[in-house]
């Protein structure tokens, strides 16, 4: 998702290349196609040919190259001063996260390369997952900057690591990375729970990261999945039951969803619902209810439809120059959200 934030003119703390502004908030572009193209892979049910999800990825994967070598030109100075920020440092792993999703599609084509991908983009989302776990420890957080999205470096790092390394024949590194996901995920959970209860309501810009609490039980079961589990397990229903109630707690955010003013932050629905509609693709694969080729085509379709809009709207947001900061400009270290959610 893309947070707006203040900037102002600082010759001396320029990015590398001024007119190349991207921000790791923005990843979520390629990760929510990404997303999409798995959702249509597990219309098994469907027989969906692998030309659309295979389509999808590649316009994942282009999007993704785009904002790669934008972002790369920012310069390293630029990189670590968003590893150190309490909003955007989150959302900074997406980008090799994104990574370990294209290598494995790309593993179905070309299998030694797409599990080099994984392998290297596997690696590097770990590290960078320990190093803001490391910096989350020692560093001063303010309680009221945490969001959902807290729980992309390691939550959903690990647990599209263990799904990805399954895929490509890793399941040792898998089930670490599982693990890994897991632990997380029950640690992590329990402080954005605790903020969220009992803190003052997410500023408008990072209310649609509230999608995010339903990524984790979903990509669990499918990580869950890809490792051999299978639907009717005890550990199956856990994590489905607990993927259901998120599910239902998002119909409670629908009319705060709805005044909202679109930005690029829309782009966190998309994963998150995704992997949702892929989860349930799987148990009604697995299951095959009666009924189970309307179930699915209702679900791949919503998503579709919902991402599809997500997408055109943000073409024309950039297509009016609305999608990224304006030229030579940089965030004050004293930008901190207003109550009207705006950021000064």
């Amino acid at each position: 998702m893309t947070v707006h934030i203040s900037w102002r003119n600082d010759a001396a703390c320029r990015d590398a290349d001024p007119r190349l502004r991207v921000t790791p908030n923005l990843f979520s572009i390629p990760f929510g196609l990404a997303g999409l193209a798995g959702a249509w892979s597990a219309a098994q049910t469907l027989g969906t040919p692998a030309a659309v999800p295979d389509a999808i990825n590649i316009l994942a994967a282009a999007v993704w190259v785009v904002l790669a070598v934008g972002y790369a030109a920012r310069g390293p100075r630029s990189i670590l001063a968003d590893l150190r920020d309490p909003v955007l440092a989150p959302f900074v792993p997406v980008a090799a996260i994104v990574g370990m999703l294209l290598g494995s599609a790309l593993s179905a084509y070309s299998f030694g390369a797409g599990r080099v991908l994984v392998v290297v983009f596997l690696v590097i989302t770990i590290l960078i997952g320990a190093w803001l776990t490391s910096q989350w420890i020692v560093g001063d957080l303010d309680q009221d900057k945490l969001h959902p999205g807290y729980f992309l470096p390691t939550v959903a790092g690990g647990l599209v690591c263990a799904l990805c390394a399954a895929q490509v024949h890793l399941r040792g590194v898998g089930e670490a990375s599982f693990g890994i996901g897991i632990l997380c995920w029950l640690l992590l959970g329990s402080i954005l729970l605790n903020r969220l209860f009992l803190r003052p309501t997410l500023p408008p810009a990072l209310l649609p990261t509230l999608a995010i609490e339903l990524a984790p039980p979903a990509v669990a079961g499918l990580a869950y999945f890809a490792l051999g589990g299978r639907a009717g397990s005890p550990v199956a229903y856990i994590l489905g039951g607990y993927a259901v109630l998120m599910a239902l707690v998002q119909f409670r955010f629908l009319p705060d969803y709805a005044r909202l003013s679109f930005t690029p932050g829309a782009w966190a629905f998309a994963f998150s619902y995704a992997a949702a509609v892929s989860y349930g693709l799987e148990w009604i694969d697995q299951e095959k209810p009666p009924g189970a080729t309307v179930y699915a085509s209702v679900a791949i379709a919503a998503i579709t439809l919902l991402i599809g809009a997500i997408a055109v709207r943000t073409v024309i947001s950039l297509v009016r120059g609305e999608l990224l900061p304006g030229p030579h400009l940089r965030r004050t270290d004293r930008d901190v959200p207003g109550d009207n959610g705006q950021w000064r």
